[in-house]
């Protein structure tokens, strides 16, 4: 969304259950040109009481076990394969989270073009 949305909006990012960053998305995300390297795994729960226009769950266990935010305007859920569980060789670990960042940057790019 950062990348997409340059400063439209301002961009938070957490989970229900994070475990660190995913060597895969560095990777993948570093050949679109976005450097997440920096980024860190956080809890949703410090951001449950603050003010939101739209709070976005983007895997079927999040929007499950997702806490309720009484200060978002909307709450949407794009449901994305989880590319964290894919098995096999690192190249097939790698085609899954491609697909995956492919399928969320369309998603982002289709809801910046809708008016949001």
């Amino acid at each position: 969304m950062r990348h997409f949305a340059g400063d439209r909006f301002e961009v938070v990012s957490a989970g229900t259950h994070p475990v660190g960053l995913n060597p895969y998305a560095v990777t993948v995300m570093g050949e679109t040109g976005v450097d997440i390297s920096h980024h860190i795994s956080e809890r949703v729960d410090p951001y449950l009481n603050q003010p939101f226009d739209y709070v976005i769950t983007v895997c079927d266990h999040a929007q499950e076990s997702c806490p309720v935010f009484p200060g978002a305007s909307t709450k949407l859920h794009w449901s994305f394969e989880d590319p964290a569980h894919a098995t096999g060789t690192y190249e097939q670990k790698l085609i899954v989270f491609r697909k995956t960042r492919d399928e969320i940057a369309s998603r982002i790019r289709y809801f910046l073009a809708e008016g949001s």
